[in-house]
């Protein structure tokens, strides 16, 4: 396994923040979740960011805290689905540790996020934004040293999977 962090990225609704949680746990080490990170930091929603600040200063704030996590330490690190737009994070998150990307089809993410509380960039017609923005983002996450389609997985055997990769990868 590589030094660093175990780096989850994919869009929103692949499963990111539910698997690292479970990684963590089995790994032994820290998880945290860039978007509740930022919650935490700033004591505002990722909504309210977005509506008083705009999303260049929150695709800002979040490079920043990416960078302060991805610092060496071992720990689980779930990425917002953007976090990966800006070559600056992708390449902090390949110098960071093992990067795995989750995936899933438009026609799951519509049905895992309905509803899209929380998410302001499914304002208005979620269904149409996640195509929109799945289809912007199509090539995005495939700079991922690991890929796990989470379609058809339990958020168990999605972790088992990402176990499996990193015990090859230190073998």
């Amino acid at each position: 396994m590589k030094n660093g962090a175990i780096i989850l990225i994919g869009f929103m609704g692949t499963g990111k923040s539910t698997a690292g949680r479970m990684l963590a746990e089995r790994l032994g080490v820290e998880f945290v979740d860039t978007d509740e990170a930022i919650e935490r930091e700033l004591g505002m929603s990722i909504p309210d960011i977005f509506r008083e600040r705009g999303e260049a200063a929150f695709r800002a704030i979040e490079t920043d805290m990416l960078k302060r996590l991805l610092d060496g330490s071992r720990r689980v690190v779930a990425t917002g689905g953007g976090a990966v737009l800006a070559a600056e994070n992708r390449a902090a998150m390949k110098a960071g540790g093992t990067v795995v990307a989750l995936k899933a089809s438009p026609e799951t993410i519509i049905r895992r996020v309905a509803g899209g509380e929380g998410r302001p960039l499914l304002a208005g017609d979620a269904a149409a934004n996640v195509r929109r923005l799945f289809e912007q983002r199509r090539t995005a996450y495939d700079f991922a040293d690991f890929t796990v389609m989470t379609d058809e997985l339990s958020a168990d055997e999605v972790v088992r999977r990402i176990m499996d990769y990193l015990s090859k990868e230190s073998g």
